[in-house]
């Protein structure tokens, strides 16, 4: 077993980022420290709004997060937006991995430790 850090994604956004098609993780905070290599990312089915929410979700792939910027206006595409807020901070994606198969976990808040073995 090994530990990663990892961040809980509201489904269908993993398949967009593993497909390519989202570029950017959009947040209202930004991440301590950077970068972020080796972040897994777990899918789950609702936003987890409140500390010590939990729900059973599944390790979709590996990525990395080099930097982070104030999110523009001019990447909801990239981000696989509907609409445009200010004030949000937007994740640069890059080196995805896909994990297969797909391993079952709990998605937790922010950024959190898991173990498993890849």
């Amino acid at each position: 077993m090994k530990k990663f850090k990892a961040l809980s994604i509201v489904a269908p956004a993993c398949e967009r980022i593993v497909s390519g098609q989202k570029k950017l993780e959009i947040r209202s905070w930004r991440p301590k420290q950077l970068p972020l290599v080796d972040l897994v990312i777990v899918q789950n089915t609702q936003f987890l709004y409140q500390e010590g929410n939990e729900q059973m979700g599944e390790a979709v792939a590996m990525i990395d997060i080099f930097a982070v910027h104030a999110w523009r206006i001019d990447e909801l595409e990239a981000a696989c937006a509907n609409n445009w807020e200010e004030g949000y901070w937007a994740w640069e994606i890059s080196n995805v991995r896909p994990i297969v198969p797909r391993i079952k976990m709990m998605a937790k808040r922010k950024i959190y430790e898991i173990e498993i073995d890849l």
